[in-house]
């Protein structure tokens, strides 16, 4: 089958489908032409990649264990790997709760700020960081350009 019929059948974009091969993914053979041609396994190897790539994994980290998965041969190292994987996707979630926390501190801050009608982001005292006049004055520009009432 050609390039366009795998990116219907698997929903996949054409443009996605090249950069997995790019990326050493899929290894379609060539026709006389030049052309790409995929087979039935294809199919079922685009929908791995798909469902690792939505895992997480980068795309040199799923070339390593894509052999191993389609082969049926898992391994402890392929279970180690994926474990490893799973202890970074843990730490990067705890890093982004904590990031969410940080700016729910400042959203509450800045409301506070709103109702006594400052008007206005504080300034160096924000969580304890210290801030220059430019960077509030990014900040403020931003607030305005993102009130519908403004516009």
């Amino acid at each position: 089958m050609r390039i366009g019929e795998l990116s219907r059948r698997t929903g996949v974009s054409v443009r996605s489908l090249r950069y997995y091969e790019e990326q050493g993914l899929l290894h379609p053979r060539r026709t006389a032409g030049g052309q790409r041609e995929f087979s039935e396994d294809d199919v079922e190897r685009v929908i791995s990649i798909q469902k690792l790539f939505a895992s997480g994994l980068c795309s040199s980290k799923i070339a390593t264990l894509l052999p191993c998965l389609h082969s049926y041969s898992a391994s402890p190292q392929l279970v180690e790997s994926l474990l490893v994987e799973r202890q970074r996707l843990n730490r990067m979630i705890r890093d982004l709760l904590r990031s969410r926390d940080v700016l729910d501190e400042v959203i509450v801050e800045a409301r506070d700020l709103v109702s006594k009608g400052t008007g206005g982001v504080a300034g160096p005292s924000v969580s304890g960081s210290r801030r220059s006049a430019s960077s509030s004055r990014c900040v403020s520009a931003s607030c305005r350009q993102e009130d519908p009432a403004a516009s």
